[in-house]
């Protein structure tokens, strides 16, 4: 029985497009590939952006993976709770720590509960997940990431040192990411 490949659904974190950024380097190299409109650090809309998830999500038809940074990670714990789609598997690259202060340019706190983005979900995912963690991430620590990843009953990733795997950390490219991926859809 021959295994259909899945659909890469991309779910950008709190950005603009950014052509530099891995995810979107990804999205260019893929062939079955789908990403989530990125809708900036403005609107910070947490019901909104679910919405997004689920239209890209059911506008695939077969298997899903998806592939969330920052916090497109949260906008999918978020989006899980509520979807019924099935889905293969997710990688959820350096989550945030939305729930203590970021620093500048990033939304507040209050903002953050204002856009109904806070409590960070806890539960169990629904579908296998690989929680991918920097040691030096400036939006969240590694301990935190790990204690996400394990409230989400998530295989945690060491990345070592890469900040927030972002252009700002020095990372364009992620050839990392595809081995994950292809973990997760023979999942």
């Amino acid at each position: 029985m021959t295994m259909t490949a899945p659909t890469i659904l991309i779910v950008p974190g709190l950005r603009d497009a950014v052509a530099s950024h891995w995810q979107t380097l990804l999205a260019a190299r893929l062939t079955r590939v789908r990403m989530v409109p990125p809708m900036g650090r403005e609107d910070l809309d947490c019901a909104a952006r679910t919405e997004a998830i689920e239209r890209e999500a059911r506008s695939v038809e077969g298997p899903l993976v998806v592939v969330a940074h920052s916090g497109g990670v949260v906008m999918l714990a978020h989006w899980a709770r509520r979807t019924r789609r099935q889905v293969r598997g997710a990688l959820l690259a350096t989550p945030p720590d939305f729930e203590r202060p970021m620093p500048q340019g990033y939304p507040s706190v209050e903002a953050l509960r204002s856009g109904g983005w806070l409590p960070v979900p806890s539960g169990p995912l629904p579908f296998p997940s690989i929680v991918a963690a920097s040691r030096n991430d400036p939006l969240a620590s590694f301990e935190r990431a790990a204690q996400m990843a394990q409230d989400w009953g998530s295989r945690l990733v060491d990345l070592g040192a890469v900040g927030h795997l972002n252009p700002a950390s020095g990372y364009g490219d992620w050839p990392d990411a595809q081995a994950f991926i292809d973990e997760l859809a023979a999942a």
